[in-house]
């Protein structure tokens, strides 16, 4: 069944944060998931992340399906994630509390605010470019700010109004890089530099780490955008319309990256916004393809403001006990959190191309133990049964601190080490592979190897979903 939107004002700030949302407050059909993450995906960033495949060395064919078998991997664990919303109706990390502990929860949530700032500041350089283009100023800093007070507002606003911003990225993104991809081949011997170097495992394997990254990364916040589904909506249809918007949203715009940097070169890397600004052609459809540059890159980085505040607000509140907070409180979470953001993007904007690769593989390091122990236990040791009330609570079910979930998760991360192909840092065992990183599937695999077997034995779910104000609820 669908349930219509409520008819409340679309510019009404939200009020639910890091509780639960109400059933009578349910809405929406998963198609909105599918137009969401379509338009969050079909973005210059997206664009830029499938280049850096070509860019270090891989044929343009080989990238294009390295990164395809990444989105694929990648995707379907971001969508069990996504399929949990409707059941639990809480965002991402507060469900995270069930495995590590209300305060073992803080761990992995210090890293995902670091992996939403540098996000929203590395997006924030490309949309400030495309901000200057359409203004024709030309000061990065002031086109940063600009596109920084937008996302505020957005994100401020809250859920409703970002999914109407997904739903409109979807449509001018779908136009918007189809032109391209036709202007591509139209001004480009695209045939001639497709095919043309032989298969390297070490660029293949970097595609798909590439490709999984983006992914994975949505991990501990794509449930903040299914929550609200009424909690009938079916798992099923929840994971496969996220994983489908997803999916084909970021291959579509990597597999055009990988495709610009074959043809383009340095005439790309030096300025990307600008790059496709020119492919555009006339002044006129250029000012159209800035927009569209302009409209994914908020889509994404609403999410990224957004899921920080969440993330923050989900530490701070482990301590204070608190579940809910003020309007104006909210409002300065995520203005705060947009201007950080801000001001690290008006700083980091030299050697982008090169700094984001290094940031992505990093964060796919210390994102994946997470997202094993996370969907390990929430399908195979709880079977999707959570007291929620005991998330809130430090001296409940799920007590302050996890020591099997905190254990494993370390053990992944450090496990990943030998395995890292990095600017700064080499492992030994990626030597011996010709320099291939495949440290994200080691953390996946070896994290979830190690905790089930510990979880089974040390675990205490409930024997029924529990939902605030159950008189069944139980404590240790």
């Amino acid at each position: 069944m669908i349930i219509d939107e409520p008819s409340e004002v679309v510019l009404a700030p939200e009020r639910r944060t890091i509780d639960v949302i109400p059933d009578d407050e349910r809405y929406g059909s998963p198609f909105s998931q599918f137009t969401l993450w379509f338009g969050a995906n079909m973005q210059i960033t997206a664009v830029v992340d499938g280049a850096l495949a070509v860019v270090f060395g891989a044929d343009a064919l080989w990238a294009i399906l390295g990164l395809l078998i990444g989105n694929v991997l990648g995707g379907a664990v971001m969508a069990l994630h996504s399929a949990q919303g409707p059941r639990l109706g809480l965002p991402q990390m507060i469900s995270s509390r069930a495995q590590f502990g209300v305060f073992g929860a803080v761990l992995p949530l210090l890293l995902v605010v670091l992996m939403y700032l540098g996000f929203a500041a590395t997006g924030s350089v490309l949309a400030g470019q495309a901000v200057d283009k359409i203004l024709h100023i030309d000061s990065p800093t002031v086109g940063i700010v600009i596109f920084g007070l937008l996302t505020a507002f957005v994100a401020v606003t809250g859920y409703k109004l970002i999914h109407i911003v997904g739903r409109i990225a979807t449509v001018f993104g779908v136009i918007g890089f189809t032109y391209l991809a036709i202007r591509l081949f139209v001004e480009y011997d695209v045939s001639a530099v497709v095919g043309v170097k032989g298969f390297d495992i070490a660029t293949f394997l970097l595609a798909i780490s590439l490709g999984a990254g983006w992914q994975l990364t949505f991990g501990p916040y794509v449930a903040d955008y299914s929550r609200y589904l009424p909690r009938s909506t079916s798992a099923r249809t929840t994971f496969w319309s996220t994983f489908a918007g997803s999916v084909i949203g970021s291959q579509w715009s990597m597999t055009f990256g990988a495709l610009v940097a074959a043809v383009a070169g340095k005439a790309f890397l030096s300025d990307q916004v600008g790059f496709v600004g020119h492919l555009a052609g006339p002044a006129v459809v250029a000012l159209l393809i800035y927009l569209v540059v302009l409209v994914g890159k908020l889509t994404v980085n609403c999410l990224n403001a957004y899921g920080g505040f969440m993330s923050i607000l989900t530490t701070v509140t482990a301590f204070n006990g608190q579940t809910k907070i003020s309007a104006a409180a909210r409002a300065a979470y995520i203005v705060g959190f947009t201007a950080v953001s801000v001001v690290v993007a008006v700083g980091a904007s030299a050697d982008f191309l090169n700094n984001f690769k290094n940031f992505v593989l990093v964060l796919l390091m210390v994102f994946t133990p997470w997202s094993a122990i996370n969907l390990t236990d929430y399908y195979l040791i709880s079977k999707e049964k959570v007291d929620i009330p005991a998330l809130y609570d430090p001296a409940a079910r799920y007590g302050r601190w996890n020591v099997t979930a905190l254990s494993c998760y370390v053990i992944g991360v450090l496990a990943q080490i030998p395995f890292l192909a990095q600017k700064l840092y080499t492992g030994p065992i990626t030597e011996q592979l010709g320099g291939a990183d495949i440290s994200w599937i080691v953390g996946i695999v070896l994290t979830a190897a190690l905790y089930y077997p510990l979880a089974r034995r040390t675990s205490n779910p409930p024997a029924s979903m529990i939902y605030p104000a159950d008189p069944a609820r139980s404590t240790r």
